[in-house]
């Protein structure tokens, strides 16, 4: 469980403090909008109306206390920021502010930002991927080359041992799991039996993905 200082409460900041809530982490929420906090406070640990912009409302938090401070503004480039900025300036451990174009991303990097979070591209991204492709389920980036692939079992792998198929040597990729009826099993090896139905994951570059399942 993590104390995490939430900044902002409109849609993606919604939904982020509603999963850290199902995830048990102490959250501390703030808006500018009362009706928001409202809406939000039977949900988290606390939430409190303030302008975040202001650094003296900032030094009140105490935010060194935080293990992470989230700046999820998605519509006042200028006050994400200032507020990233104050952030690092007050202690803050960790900040990860939310950007809407790669020119933002760059700024609040330069502005004391450890991370920032990018969902209209990272989305744009996966939609791309997911449904332009027979294979891929889903996926997870683990940076700029690597990720994890949820794939079906292609036609011609059915009744094929994982050793016969040899996909790390043939292709440079990594099989993870194997999934039958939703139900992963973490016991892969050579001899292992793809079947009709099964998803797997695989982690490699997208390259070699292209390369083994023809996408």
């Amino acid at each position: 469980m993590k104390s995490v200082l939430l900044i902002g409460l409109g849609r993606f900041g919604k939904h982020m403090a509603e999963k850290l809530a199902e995830l048990n982490h102490e959250v501390m929420a703030i808006d500018k909008r009362e009706d928001r906090v409202n809406e939000i406070l039977p949900l988290v640990t606390d939430a409190q109306i303030g302008d975040a912009a202001s650094k003296s409302f900032l030094e009140t938090l105490g935010v060194d206390n935080f293990d992470i401070c989230f700046v999820a503004i998605g519509d006042d480039f200028q006050s994400s920021l200032v507020i990233t900025s104050y952030l690092k300036e007050l202690g803050a451990r960790k900040v990860v502010s939310r950007a809407s174009m790669e020119i933002q991303r760059q700024f609040l990097l330069r502005n004391g930002a450890d991370d920032v979070i990018y969902p209209e591209k990272q989305l744009a991204v996966w939609s791309a991927i997911r449904y332009t492709t027979d294979h891929i389920q889903d996926y997870i980036a683990l940076d700029d080359e690597y990720a994890i692939y949820d794939l079906s079992v292609p036609s011609e792998w059915h009744d094929k041992t994982v050793g016969a198929l040899d996909i790390r040597k043939k292709f440079n990729l990594n099989l993870l799991a194997v999934r039958e009826k939703g139900q992963p099993s973490i016991v892969v090896n050579g001899e292992t039996r793809m079947r009709e139905g099964q998803t797997i994951l695989v982690l490699g570059k997208w390259k070699d993905i292209q390369r083994c399942f023809r996408v």
